[in-house]
């Protein structure tokens, strides 16, 4: 595999990673007024590489924040017990925007990687026909 496979496949498992990862603090925004929601997360990989070699980023399993969902007091909802409280979800929107945000940048960066070696491997290509 040469230097240039190696990198676009680096970048765009990155790219599939940072995917996931948006995708799912997109369904944690969506449903942070879903009553008993729990935020999900996702962590990321090296798959093996050979020798110490470059190595492509996967994703795991994807696990729920198990932190304590927050109360709400609201005694006319259809959910609320004898003390007018239900159980709220653990979603965080500022922790989850500031993640989108970081997961935004780490895909552009990706994106950017991506079009570099591209556009490396397109100019050798001129070079070797001349």
């Amino acid at each position: 595999m040469s230097e240039f496979s190696k990198a676009l496949s680096v970048t765009t498992s990155g790219l599939q990673a940072q995917s996931q990862r948006l995708r799912l603090l997109a369904e944690n925004i969506s449903n942070s007024d879903t009553p008993g929601y729990r935020r999900k997360t996702i962590p990321f990989e090296a798959s093996p590489g050979t020798g110490g070699a470059v190595s492509d980023v996967r994703t795991g399993p994807v696990r729920l924040d198990q932190s304590t969902l927050t109360r709400v007091f609201d005694p006319g909802h259809p959910l609320a017990d004898q003390s007018g409280n239900y159980d709220g979800s653990n979603v965080d929107l500022i922790i989850e925007i500031a993640d989108a945000r970081e997961a935004q940048r780490s895909y552009e960066a990706n994106l950017k990687m991506f079009e570099q070696a591209r556009q490396m491997s397109s100019s050798l290509m001129e070079l070797l026909r001349r």
